[in-house]
C-alpha cells in the first residue's frame, strides 16, 4: 500500500526538476547567451557619445521642443514626455476632440516656429506613435523641419541635408517598413556629441 509520502514524491521531485530548468537554468543560459549574440541590443542600444557616456537608446526618443533641433514624433505618455516606463499610445478615435486639440495644437507650433514654412505638414509631427516613446520621423518630417533648423543654427541647408541622410536608415531587410530618422541620434550629432 503507498504511503502519502510516495504519492507526493513525484509531484514534489517535479516540482524541484522544474524550478530548476525553467526557472534558474532556462533564464540564465538564455541570458548569456543573448549577451553574447546581441550585446548591444541587451544593455539597451544604448546611443555612446564621443565623452565615451551613454547618451540615451536607439529606441527611445527624447523631448526636444527647442527650435534649434529636430522635433519627433508626439508622446502619448505620462505624466512626462518619453517616459518609457509608461510607453502607450493615445488609444484616441480619429474623431476624438482630444485627438483634433493635440493635433491643431502641434500644427500651431510648428507654424509658430517657422511661419515661412507652407509645406504640408507630415502626419507624423502631429500624432503619437504607437508606443509613444518612437525615437524615429520620416524623412520627409525631418525635411519639413530642416529649413528652421538651419536658420536657427546659422548653418547651410546643404549641410543638415546631408546630415538627415547620414541618419536616415532604410527599411527593414530592404523591404520592410518605411525609411525613418532617428530623431535623437541626428540632434546629438547636431550639437556635436556624436
Amino acid at each position: 500500500m503507498k504511503t502519502m509520502i510516495d504519492t507526493l514524491r513525484p509531484a514534489i521531485v517535479s516540482l524541484a526538476l522544474f524550478t530548476g530548468l525553467c526557472g534558474v537554468a532556462y533564464p540564465l543560459i538564455s541570458t548569456a547567451a543573448l549577451q553574447i549574440i546581441f550585446s548591444s541590443q541587451a544593455q539597451g542600444s544604448l546611443i555612446i557619445g564621443k565623452s565615451g557616456t551613454p547618451l540615451g537608446s536607439e529606441l527611445i526618443g527624447q523631448n526636444f521642443s527647442d527650435p534649434k533641433y529636430f522635433w519627433g514624433r508626439l508622446s502619448a505618455t505620462s505624466p512626462y514626455a518619453y517616459n518609457a516606463s509608461n510607453s502607450s499610445g493615445s488609444n484616441l478615435g480619429s474623431n476624438n476632440p482630444a485627438l483634433m486639440d493635440a493635433v491643431k495644437g502641434r500644427v500651431a507650433a510648428l507654424q509658430a516656429a517657422d511661419p515661412a514654412n507652407t509645406k504640408p505638414i507630415p502626419v507624423d509631427l502631429v500624432t503619437a506613435s504607437g508606443s509613444g516613446v518612437d525615437p524615429h520621423i520620416s524623412p520627409a518630417a525631418a525635411e519639413y523641419q530642416l529649413a528652421r533648423v538651419a536658420k536657427t543654427r546659422g548653418l547651410p541647408e546643404a549641410d543638415l541635408h546631408k546630415l538627415i541622410e547620414k541618419y536616415t536608415e532604410g527599411r527593414q531587410l530592404g523591404m520592410l517598413g518605411e525609411p525613418t530618422v532617428n530623431v535623437l541620434e541626428l540632434n546629438l550629432a547636431l550639437d556635436g556629441k556624436l
